[in-house]
Parts: structure tokens; sequence; C-alpha cells
């Protein structure tokens, strides 16, 4: 038989055991409230739990991935934008969240059609004369990636400086074959947040993705929206039509405000001080827009906090698309609160996403929504737009999408639009979407399948 443990030695484990938990614990207060990381209810207690009852596992992930936020307040300085449009409350909003205010532009160009977003894509890169920079969470080495290596090529050899940012995660499974091809058309190449097995002083941030999609040339013209560079997002292909989606171009105004942005993306990716050397060139005229940032470098949770507003103040209509509809608490309550009380209340969604648990996981929120008179529309094809549409005041496209990573984790870029003509734009774009789809069809669960969607909407925060 084996002998037990030496009684002495016994209590000096469990002594090491509490002053692991303790230590622990102890972190965890420590640079939650000197971070000011401000985590969801649910997030934080489960961080609580798992130091307490797996400290040698819980602890050393919380040090890797804990952080959440990097930015305080007073980090960012913006100038406040006159009230020029309807929304006003927007303006006062964005004022309060330290954003960049909306600025006349000289043309937005909105490109739904995937071949047509390549083909402004291409033009954009065609027409740069002395800077590319591209942020972006996936470029891979296939016939669309291959398509902006031979134009990041042609202005490389026109003299054109490219740099490229690419999200260490994201790019990950072809990375090598990827650094190749940019390499290859003279691109200088940054790894947002990489995997590597290594400590660093600046712990914490491995959970913290580059999500937003970004081209921008000379400073002056950028090509944004949801599309990653890669074929299923723009070209169809035997078997497998190109994944529906939106891309805007826009020349002047907040292009600037998008430059400054990569500027400290840049400088962050090799753990250097963030400066801006852009400074926003305003026409007198021209359509009206302004830059959406969110993340961690972002004091506030800024989608989250406008997307959430808005709802609450939405008079006639509200407009999703989102190709994973995750919402938290408090945006359900929003939702379920506005159809209520009359909102026309529409969700675009996929019929089936390209990840399964985020379709588990919308369903309980969209037998509540449905209950309430929201209309929920499924498309047959991959839906990867992410955009929302406010009465007529207001609308947004962008890389974020609906659910706890993208609205609390990730780096994610919208803009806003306040003016008729993207606005129409945009309703006219979801309308034919509509047209195309299914009505969604509400069933109630059984009691295995009732536990299982519990059990993965309790990991919804990091879909």
């Amino acid at each position: 038989m084996l002998s037990p443990v030496h009684p002495g030695l016994a209590h000096v484990l469990s002594l090491l055991h509490l002053a692991a938990v303790a230590i622990g614990l102890l972190l965890y207060v420590t640079l939650t409230h000197g971070g000011r990381q401000r985590r969801a209810p649910a997030a934080a207690l489960a961080w609580v739990i798992a130091l307490v009852a797996f400290p040698y596992l819980a602890l050393p992930a919380y040090l890797l991935l804990g952080t959440r936020k990097l930015a305080h307040a007073g980090t960012v300085a913006t100038t406040p934008a006159p009230a020029t449009h309807e929304a006003a409350w927007v303006h006062a909003l964005t004022r309060g969240l330290v954003l960049p205010p909306a600025r006349r532009c000289r043309a937005i160009s909105l490109a739904p059609d995937g071949a047509d977003a390549l083909d402004a894509l291409l033009a954009v890169l065609d027409g740069a004369r002395r800077r590319i920079d591209i942020e972006i969470f996936l470029l891979r080495d296939d016939p669309v990636g291959r398509r902006v290596a031979d134009a990041l090529a042609r202005a490389h050899a026109r003299g054109v400086a490219v740099r490229v940012l690419l999200d260490g995660v994201g790019a990950f499974a072809g990375h090598r074959r990827t650094l190749h091809l940019l390499r290859a058309a003279g691109a200088e190449v940054r790894w947002f947040s990489p995997l590597r097995l290594q400590l660093r002083p600046r712990f914490g941030r491995g959970n913290l993705r580059n999500h937003r999609k970004l081209v921008i040339a000379d400073g002056a013209v950028m090509w944004t929206g949801g599309r990653n560079l890669a074929v299923e997002y723009f070209l169809d292909r035997p078997g497998a039509p190109a994944w529906r989606d939106l891309s805007v171009v826009i020349e002047g105004g907040i292009a600037a405000d998008a430059a400054a942005g990569f500027e400290n993306d840049w400088q962050l990716a090799a753990d250097l001080p963030a400066h801006n050397r852009h400074t926003a060139i305003e026409p007198a005229v021209g359509p009206l827009a302004q830059l959406l940032p969110s993340g961690p470098d972002q004091r506030d949770d800024t989608v989250h906090a406008l997307l959430l507003t808005a709802i609450h103040r939405a008079e006639t209509r509200l407009l999703i698309a989102t190709p994973y509809f995750v919402p938290d608490d408090a945006l359900q309550l929003a939702l379920l609160l506005a159809a209520r009380r009359g909102v026309q209340m529409e969700l675009l969604l996929p019929a089936r996403s390209n990840h399964w648990l985020a379709d588990i996981a919308r369903l309980r929120s969209l037998r509540e929504l449905a209950a309430a008179g929201a209309t929920i529309h499924l498309l047959p094809t991959m839906l990867h737009a992410k955009a929302f549409v406010v009465d007529t005041t207001l609308a947004s496209m962008g890389s974020t999408n609906m659910d706890g990573r993208s609205l609390f984790l990730n780096y994610e870029l919208n803009v806003l639009f306040h003016e008729a003509a993207q606005i129409d734009a945009l309703s006219g774009w979801f309308a034919s979407l509509r047209a195309q789809s299914s009505p969604y069809t509400a069933r109630a669960p059984g009691w295995a399948r009732d536990i299982g969607e519990g059990l993965v909407r309790a990991v919804g925060f990091q879909l």
C-alpha cells in the first residue's frame, strides 16, 4: 500500500496552494482595477472561479490572455464636430467617447458586389503615388491575394512605399506563403500580436486580435468594410458562390483619420510609441462620414455603446445585418424593448454561417426576438457583411460582428454615415438580400438542445 502523505508535507502543500490562490486573486484585482479593464460580470466571475479552482492553469492563462483594455481616460484627443445633421445625439455621444469627428469627404462609393469591390481595391492600389498601408485580418496566397500582391509589386516598382499589417492569428495558417508573397511584392510586413512562446513585459494581450480591414493610399483614399483579402470574399467559384459582404471607398475627409489609426496600430505591432503625422483635409462640401474604431485602444466599448444608444433611440426602423448574432444581455434587452414598442426591427443573417457554434449560440436570442415581433431573414448563402440602419438618420458598416469577441475584445473599424444617399444605399442593399431570404421560424428546443445552447452561450463571449 502507498503510504499517506506526511502531515507536515500535507500542511506545507496546503499553504502553497492557498498562496497560489491568493497571489492569483491579488494579481487579478490589481491588474483589473489598475488597468481599468471593466469586465462584464460574467467574465469577471469566470476568472475569479477559475483562479480559485484551478490557480496553476488559470493564472498563466490570465497573464497571457487577461488584458481587455489598453486605453484609459485622456489617452486620445479629438476636436468636437459641429452638429450638422439630424442625429445630433451621435455627435454628442461620439464626442463623449473621444472618437474622430464626422467630416466632409470628396466621394463615397459603396461596393456590395465582390467583383466590383475587388476592382475598386485594385484601383486604389494602382492610384497610389507615395504610400500604401494595408491593415487586414487575413490575406491568403490565392487568386485574390496574388492580384493584390501584383498591384503592390507594380506600386513598389514606381517607388511607392508599401506597409502591410497582418493579424498574428488571422493569417497564421498560411503565414509563410503570405509572407513570401508580400515580400516578393516589395512590402514591409509586420505581424500584430503573433503567437510566440515568449514572455514580454506587456503580457496579457494574446487574446486581443486585430480584425480591422483597411487599405489606404497616400493617406487620402481608403478602402474598408467587412472583406478580408481572400477569394471567398470576392469571387464565385464552382459550387461556392462568393460571400455576401460590403466594402466602401472614401476619398478625403476621414481617410486621414484612418491613416492616423493605421500609424498607431503599425507602431503598436512593433511595441513602439504611437505617433500621428496625418492632418485631415476636409472639402467645403461633400458627403458626411465618421470613423468608428473600437477595441482595446479605445477607452470605451465604442461600437457597443453607440449601437445600444441607437437601439434605444430608434423610432421607426432598425435594420441589422451580421454573420454572427450573439448579443450580450444589454443589447438583447434593448432589441426586445424596441420590438415591443413597435419599432420595425429586421435581422438579416446567413441560414448557416461558417462558424457552427455561433449558429447554435444565436438561437435563444432569435426565439425571444421573434416572439417580441422582430422579423428575421435567413440568407441561403454565406453573409459576411456587418451593417445597421437606424430610422432615416444613421447607418454603419464595417468589420464589427454582433458578438462578444467583436464588441469587447477585437480591434475593429466601422464607418458611420449621416446622409440620405449612403443610408438609402445601405437600406436598398438590405432590401435586395431580404428578397432572396427565407423567414426564420422559431422552434421550441428539447431539454438536451436547450442545455447545449446554454453551454455554448456560456462561451459566446469568445466566439
